[in-house]
């Protein structure tokens, strides 16, 4: 991989796509109650959203084809853009933030699925453990400042999320579903759009310092305070705030062919995380960029959605 990318590097192939400076929005407004839509008519492609038990909302995204991963020159561009952190250089980004991890570009077909609206809320997960079917959050352990009702669930490992949506009648998104939510219907390079704008969403940057306060909030922001960086769909919080589990197994690489309702591979050590988070910089927001870890640890800029079958 890095004699492909320093290869194309040397001819030009993949320059970095211009950049408009971004519109002076900083969005804070949080998320409205949502009254209840009935499915457009048409193509498959259409978002429909919809009230459902124990009190998040769901976004039902349409059966039908996306392209999943980046290709070659996409990967360069986010190398070159994270080298235009603070502390990056195209080696470091090249060698040890892994953006190769998302080749190759591949068509999926995904069958009809419905998605949380928003991560998983502390108030939400709480319904669950005080149930007990989901272990406390260990927030009396030296998270207390994450202990607010409307903030992201974090803490959590992958075995809580995965039992948190099971007893809601779901399951963690696939990487596929999760990778259609944020790309939209148009195959969007952040959940937005395709131009990066840091008053979308709650990120950090490289840098000595990983937290970056630009964005209205030093650490974690209340779900949907970013409504201006919601999909097409209504999907918000897909880039930045906390990066999410999803289902599958980690793999460093995908397969090229076409694949239908892909759930990663059969085995493995760690799962996917997707989405970046308050401490991510900006390449580690698009809707294509991975990371991994061990499904047992627990961070505080980590947490997770639901996903739900279309039946």
């Amino acid at each position: 991989m890095r004699v492909l990318l320093a290869g194309a590097l040397a001819g030009g192939c993949g320059a970095a796509l211009p950049e408009p400076p971004p519109p002076h929005v900083r969005p804070t407004r949080r998320i409205p109650p949502a009254p209840v839509q009935a499915a457009a008519q048409g193509g498959t492609t259409d978002g429909f959203v919809a009230l459902a038990p124990p009190g998040n909302e769901r976004v039902g995204i349409r059966a039908g084809s996306f392209t999943m991963g980046s290709t070659s020159p996409e990967v360069i561009d986010a190398i070159r853009t994270c080298s235009g952190e603070p502390l990056g250089d195209m080696e470091f980004c090249e060698e040890k933030l892994e953006f190769a991890n998302e080749l190759s570009a591949h068509e999926v077909y995904l069958s009809a699925f419905w998605i949380d609206r928003t991560e998983v809320t502390v108030a939400q997960y709480r319904t669950c453990s005080g149930a007990g079917v989901c272990p406390e959050l260990p927030y009396a352990s030296g998270g207390t400042r994450f202990d607010v009702p409307d903030f992201p669930a974090v803490m959590v490992s992958w075995p809580d999320a995965r039992r948190f949506c099971a007893w809601v009648g779901g399951g963690l998104p696939t990487e596929a579903q999760w990778e259609r939510a944020a790309r939209g219907a148009r195959g969007n390079r952040y959940p937005w759009g395709n131009v990066y704008n840091p008053f979308l969403a709650n990120h950090g940057r490289l840098a000595w310092d990983d937290l970056d306060d630009s964005d209205g909030y030093l650490e974690m922001a209340p779900v949907g305070s970013f409504l201006d960086g919601a999909t097409a769909d209504g999907i918000v919080d897909l880039a930045g705030n906390v990066e999410e589990w999803v289902a599958d197994f980690y793999a460093p690489s995908y397969e090229e062919a076409s694949v239908m309702d892909p759930k990663g591979p059969s085995s493995g050590d760690e799962r996917v995380l997707r989405g970046g988070s308050y401490a991510h910089q900006r390449a580690g927001l698009r809707s294509s960029a991975r990371g991994h870890a061990l499904p047992d640890e627990r961070r505080s800029y980590r947490g997770f959605r639901c996903a739900y079958d279309s039946g």
